[in-house]
């Protein structure tokens, strides 16, 4: 039995080369996605593990302090204390921070997902700073010069005696660039900026004059660091400082590097679950239709001896050799599918880090248990029904593949799951939000919808096939053979089509959600948004607006209002939402706020607005009063809200007073965004640059006019839009195998007939028509099943995405729409193209004698 199965893989290699390859492309995608997350994870942990000291003293901040009042605590007089406890042989200060460099043609130099750091050259004894050596040049003495490491100098173009433009949080620094350097801090070897000052400057950029940001201590022989952190513990102020060790600093960062990346690998997991499920049903239809031509030799196999388990062990072999080799090359395949996914995800700000790639066992492990087990599960019935032929049947045409009763029981449980699935996205009529319940009771409907369609499939096939096949007539006999092969198995044609079925479901439906929530961002913003241009920094948090640049982005010709707004978060109990610090007087010529009630206007000190979402969360109205705290870790308060007003990306979650905003955000008295209103008739040509200049071109800043900001935030659509079509090329791929594979088949079982065909007159051209044609009306059948399948589900699940975007409504893609309609049906005649040549080169007595 092994000689035979080994024979039967031999003899069938063209046919199940289609089936390996639908296998492969999902252990690919499973295995690529394992890779890429493993290589991720690397490269996210190269690019934050640093070079630790075993015990450092970090700053703590107390409750309503800024970075720089956190740090206060740690002076000169501190690291002589520390220095002096037993244990520690040498106390390093340390003065660092975040630095953004433009290079030198005026560009933001941002190291693609890597840090910008920035260090103090701290000499020791001998006047060099072993962890800055000096390589050409000379090191900073003064707040007008700076130091680069060479990997940055060489990446902004810089040369000794240039002028270096940097901003830590808010003004812009120009410097002469003194000293290129050496680093020992990893993070540098792979790609981050470095930018090193004096220690003076240093203080001055990071902490304050005479403070430091970190301390760092080395034992001596003998002492461990958790012995040594805890005899300086003893010794720091209460609350303001800690001695943490360099095990607990990388525990920390292992967690936020396996949060970082976790998610990443989720979207191609999404494509190997299609590929595997797609390719899954290819795999039990092309066992089934060996099982079937295999009639006569598995009834011969059983009147000389074999068991029915024999039978069964034989076609589950088959599978496991086919699972095997799919395996093997779609480890392979996977690995390219690693390499290219960091610049698939990656978006323009935020680059995903480089590394090599990383491969483990979890893999391979992967590679084989998926691409073996999904092969061997999907043979698991053809065997069963092999197992079940008799030897008599070695004396019958053809055995049937099903029986009247299963086929009945097939079509009705799909049509239990079908209106279940149906039910499920009609109860979601009443939704207006994205709840977890809402959005789980919107793919399990999907799911069961489509899992419906694919059991009726075989009942749907025969009518609606011979619907769009009427016109299959004006091309005479083969048109009209094309049609009755359709017709004749409706359960081959349903196995044909699902897999253009499933793919057209997905597409349409994720294709229409995409298009209707990029136009009701585009609304959105478009209406939260009256203001020409946003002047903004990338992070809240650590970046910010010179009040000085805001005058002179007023002072730009053509500029009529050029309004600051400071960002933050405001906090009530344990929802913490975002709060725009606005100027009452000027808002209304930058925002659009439509309010339902109360005024802008009306907003002070202690009295805030907010959008309707917000009120809503809170069961708030104007006049009401809430406990919340504006900034972090700032006490509650009791503020009063005086007005409410349509839901505003522009504005945020609330709108506060300015002045109370920037006293209580992440980096105190700062702004995050200037909204600029131009007059059009008096705007210079080169306003972009203007404005730019005005923000001194700051590396930490963009200048966006309105269309670029509905794109940036729309950028969550696009790439839904990138899946759209990343799942519309894979379910094409596996789509076109699947229907060369059971073309292929079909012509070998009919090679009788085609040669009577042949025989009679039909002619080569003709032949191929019939094929074709056959094709065509199986893609149509699939296509169809799909678009309206697709269709309806994104129009029942408007009403979750309307909860989050009021501006949603349902709005077809007609365009990408009628593309992928046009798409499939190629598919359907480009997959004819090899099965009908061959056909067409079968000779009529050739056909005969070997049928």
């Amino acid at each position: 039995m092994l000689r035979t199965t080994l024979r039967n893989v031999l003899a069938h290699k063209s046919r199940l080369l289609m089936t390996v390859l639908a296998v492969c492309l999902g252990v690919a995608f499973i295995s690529g996605s394992l890779v890429f997350a493993d290589s991720t994870t690397a490269a996210y942990r190269a690019s934050l593990t640093q070079r630790y000291a075993p015990v450092s003293v970090e700053p703590v901040s107390p409750p309503g302090a800024g970075p720089r009042e956190a740090r206060s605590a740690l002076d000169d007089a501190l690291v002589r204390r520390v220095a002096a406890v037993p244990g520690v042989a040498s106390a390093r200060p340390v003065a660092d921070g975040s630095v953004a460099l433009a290079a030198k043609d005026g560009t933001p130099l941002r190291p693609t997902g890597q840090a910008e750091l920035g260090q103090a050259y701290l000499p020791q004894a001998d006047g060099k700073d072993v962890h800055h050596p000096l390589l050409t040049g000379r090191a900073p003495r003064d707040g007008n010069e700076v130091a680069l490491a060479q990997e940055t100098a060489r990446a902004g173009g810089y040369t000794l005696g240039d002028t270096v433009t940097l901003a830590v949080d808010g003004p812009v620094h120009t410097m002469r660039l003194v000293g290129i350097v050496g680093s020992n801090d990893p993070r540098v070897g792979r790609g981050a900026t470095l930018a090193v000052f004096d220690k003076d400057t240093a203080q001055q950029l990071f902490c304050a004059p005479g403070r430091w940001s970190g301390i760092e201590l080395t034992p001596a022989p003998g002492v461990d660091e958790y012995t040594l952190a805890r005899d300086v513990g003893k010794v720091l102020p209460d609350g303001r400082a800690k001695a943490v060790t360099a095990t607990a600093r990388t525990d920390q960062q292992s967690a936020y590097i396996a949060s970082k990346s976790k998610s990443y690998a989720q979207l191609p997991l999404l494509f190997a679950v299609v590929s595997l499920f797609i390719g899954s049903l290819l795999i039990v239809n092309t066992f089934t239709l060996l099982v079937a031509g295999r009639t006569k030799e598995i009834a011969l196999l059983r009147a000389v001896g074999a068991t029915r388990r024999q039978v069964a062990r034989s076609v589950l072999a088959e599978a496991t050799l086919l699972g095997l080799v799919a395996s093997a090359l779609g480890f392979v395949l996977g690995l390219g599918v690693a390499a290219a996914l960091p610049a698939a995800l990656a978006t323009g700000d935020h680059p995903l880090p480089a590394g090599p790639l990383v491969i483990g066992p979890l893999p391979v492990i992967a590679a084989l248990t998926v691409g073996v087990g999904v092969t061997v599960a999907a043979a698991w019935l053809p065997s069963r029904k092999a197992a079940r032929i008799a030897p008599v049947e070695a004396m019958r045409a053809a055995a049937p593949l099903s029986t009247a009763t299963a086929s009945r029981a097939r079509a009705a449980l799909g049509a239990v799951l079908h209106a279940g699935g149906v039910g499920l996205l009609f109860s979601l009529d009443g939704a207006d939000s994205a709840s977890d319940a809402a959005v789980n009771s919107a793919l399990a409907g999907t799911g069961l919808l489509v899992v419906g369609l694919l059991l009726l499939a075989p009942r749907l096939a025969r009518p609606v096939v011979r619907t769009i096949s009427r016109s299959f007539t004006r091309f005479g006999v083969s048109g009209a053979l094309a049609r009755n092969n359709a017709l004749r198995d409706p359960r081959r044609t349903a196995a044909t089509a699902v897999a253009l079925m499933i793919t057209t479901t997905l597409v349409t439906g994720l294709a229409v959600v995409q298009h209707s929530a990029s136009r009701a961002l585009d609304a959105q913003a478009a209406a939260g948004l009256s203001a020409d241009y946003v002047i903004s920094a990338d992070d809240a948090t650590s970046g910010s607006v010179d009040a000085a640049a805001v005058r002179r982005a007023a002072a730009v010709p053509g500029v009529t209002t050029a309004s600051a707004v400071a960002d933050s978060v405001i906090s009530a109990g344990a929802l913490a939402k975002e709060v725009s610090g606005i100027d009452p007087r000027t808002v209304g010529k930058v925002m659009n706020l439509h309010f339902t009630n109360g005024s802008a206007t009306d907003i002070g000190p202690d009295r805030i607005a907010v959008s309707h979402t917000f009120a809503r969360d809170h069961r708030l109205t104007t006049g009401s009063t809430i406990e919340a705290s504006i900034g972090p870790g700032q006490p509650d308060r009791r503020l009063t809200v005086v007005g409410v007003y349509d839901d505003n990306p522009t504005a945020r979650d609330a709108l506060a007073l300015r002045e109370d905003v920037q006293r209580q955000s992440f980096l105190r008295d700062s702004l995050q965004r200037v909204l600029v209103a131009v007059d059009p008739a008096k705007t210079p040509a080169d306003l972009p640059r203007r404005l730019r200049k005005a923000v001194d071109d700051s590396p930490l800043l963009k200048v966006q006019d309105r269309d670029q900001l509905v794109r940036e935030q729309a950028g969550t659509a696009g790439t839904l839009l990138d899946l759209v079509f990343g799942l519309l090329a894979l379910g094409v791929a596996i789509s076109t195998l699947g229907m060369v594979n059971t073309l292929a088949m079909s012509v070998t079982e009919r090679t009788r007939e085609i040669g009577v065909l042949r025989a009679i007159g039909m002619d080569r051209a003709d032949v191929r028509r019939m094929i074709r044609l056959e094709s065509l009306a199986v893609a149509t059948f699939g296509t169809l099943l799909g678009v309206a399948a697709g269709l309806f589900s994104a129009w029942k699940v408007s009403g979750l995405a309307t909860g989050a975007i009021p501006q949603y409504t349902f709005s077809p893609p007609w365009g990408t729409l009628t593309l992928t309609v046009v798409l499939a049906l190629t598919v359907g005649v480009a997959a004819a193209a090899l099965p009908a040549r061959r056909a067409a080169r079968l000779g009529p007595f050739e056909a005969v004698a070997t049928s």
